[in-house]
């Protein structure tokens, strides 16, 4: 047996835990910034003042505006991410309300809950903010859409996606969608499925946005939850119709999850 096969990673230093500690009150001091004042008035400078730090001592955490940006805009994702997984762990078994309808519906809480967080994610750009390429911005937003492509396609077979009802699609645009890479590992969707879920991604996000910015508050917070459930039920209906069904004796990785049971 080698002689370190029992060895274990040295514990962080305490430089390195204290490091740890201030950057986790940097981010949090910049998140109460951005629910109070909104994204547009983020600032290192101002993060730094209610922290009783000067902005030069900052500049040990985070070098630029940018840095803790991308940050901030990771950790919404992921946050936004772990609120539409916990919906779907925690409904209840019996309840008839499909998956997808409950992980857009814990999307939509999070986004009502978290209106300006949610508008750093999708709101008017940062002025000359540009997320790193193929960063950890990316690959949060890689996991929220995977989450979704899960509850809207499980169960079904490749085959099933890729012969899915769609318009014809332009020979660049299919090339276009086959080289997108998969969100969760398990292989590219075919173009035609690709399609259908950014149709509903769309659907779904946009009745989000109307509300989180106020364009439906004429209509009243309950009411909204109501049209945005039966809007996600006939979504889901309508995907689905799209899809044809497996022959006999043909199964995916299980049934489609488009209900509990």
């Amino acid at each position: 047996m080698p002689a370190d096969a029992h060895t274990t990673a040295a514990p962080p230093s305490l430089r390195q835990r204290r490091r740890a500690v201030a950057t986790r009150e940097i981010v949090d001091a910049a998140e109460r910034h951005l629910d109070e004042h909104g994204p547009a008035a983020l600032s290192l400078r101002a993060v730094a003042r209610s922290l009783g730090m000067t902005v030069q001592a900052l500049y040990h955490y985070f070098p630029n505006r940018d840095a803790l940006v991308t940050v901030l805009i990771t950790k919404a994702y992921d946050d936004l991410a772990d609120a539409v997984q916990t919906a779907v762990d925690t409904a209840a078994e019996e309840t008839a309300v499909p998956r997808l309808v409950t992980a857009a519906e814990g999307y939509r809480r999070w986004a009502v809950d978290h209106p300006e967080r949610f508008r750093l994610l999708y709101g008017t750009p940062l002025r000359d903010y540009e997320a790193p390429a193929g960063g950890p911005t990316t690959r949060a937003m890689r996991r929220m859409s995977a989450l979704f492509q899960r509850e809207l396609f499980g169960g079904f077979t490749a085959e099933q996606l890729a012969a899915a009802d769609t318009h014809a699609l332009s020979p660049s645009l299919r090339t276009r969608l086959e080289a997108l890479p998969a969100d969760d590992g398990s292989g590219a969707l075919p173009p035609a499925a690709t399609m259908l879920l950014l149709s509903a991604w769309g659907h779904m996000h946009g009745l989000v946005v109307l509300e989180v910015f106020g364009h439906t508050s004429f209509i009243g917070g309950d009411h909204q939850a109501e049209i945005f459930r039966v809007s996600m039920h006939h979504l889901l209906t309508e995907i689905h119709r799209r899809i044809p069904v497996a022959p006999p004796g043909v199964r995916g990785s299980g049934s489609p999850r488009s209900a509990r049971g």
